[in-house]
């Protein structure tokens, strides 16, 4: 699996389960996802289940797919696992299908007391021939690596501190507002002549503020309910496997 994200939530392994599981609650934290619903089911409660995806991706495009998944909460080890396919027959969509799996590692055996490692591998097959590899490395999985790990981020908040996905997402955007002003401001400062603004000693003084408050802006980690990439794991600690689980199910088409 070519995309790896790891978070570690202070949560009980039921919530935790509760919360990415459900469709209604999973599209609320996962910024990949404008829409998730299970659909009927051909079998007994013990089947995969399909679902339908949506991701509105610019104001007037939506890509929609199908997917099935299929969980296993009862391990002998105490870990859970869910793993899914996907596919996405839109012809403008760059991602064409792929699979994925979570896994859900208690820290103390339960996940009561020190937490769950929560953590995704996933890897899908791309659109367009070798412009479509290209597009691929350079922006679309870059994005999605992001998109991921922002996401797991959220939902740690959401179960840590109870702030709910939508008011994590406006802490979100008020912080990248300001950060954008202050790079702005300084920006438009670092253009005009500190000479002529702050005399001759300001002229080496001025300019290195300035690049101290871009560096600042640009690096200081967000508050801690707010959102952030950077707080997952990007590489697995250990070598790592797709469950077996995987193989029992078919890419929809």
């Amino acid at each position: 699996m070519r995309l790896y994200i790891e978070t570690r939530v202070r949560a009980g392994l039921d919530e935790l389960w509760a919360r990415t599981q459900g469709p209604a609650e999973h599209q609320r934290w996962d910024l990949r996802f404008t829409e998730i619903r299970h659909l009927p089911r051909a079998g007994g409660e013990d089947e995969p289940r399909h679902f339908r995806y949506a991701t509105r991706v610019l104001p007037f495009l939506t890509l929609s797919g199908t997917g099935v998944s299929a969980g296993e909460k009862e391990r002998p080890d105490g870990t859970r696992t869910s793993a899914l396919r996907f596919s996405c027959p839109h012809p403008l969509s760059l991602l064409a299908d792929g699979s994925g799996y979570w896994r859900y590692v208690p820290d103390d055996g339960t996940g009561e007391g020190g937490g769950v490692r929560f953590l995704t591998g996933y890897d899908y097959r791309t659109r367009w021939g070798a412009a479509g590899a290209l597009a691929d490395r350079l922006v679309l999985r870059p994005l999605m690596g992001w998109a991921t790990a922002w996401s797991f981020d959220r939902l740690r908040i959401w179960l840590e501190h109870g702030v709910t996905p939508e008011r994590a997402r406006r802490n979100w955007l008020t912080g990248l507002t300001l950060r954008a002003a202050v790079i702005t401001a300084a920006g438009t400062v670092l253009a005009l002549r500190p000479v002529a603004l702050l005399g001759s000693a300001g002229a080496f003084l001025s300019p290195l503020l300035l690049m101290a408050a871009i560096a600042a802006a640009l690096l200081v980690p967000p508050p801690a309910r707010t959102p952030a990439a950077r707080r997952c794991l990007r590489t697995p600690p250990d070598p790592v496997r797709p469950p077996r689980l995987l193989r029992t199910l078919e890419t929809p088409r």
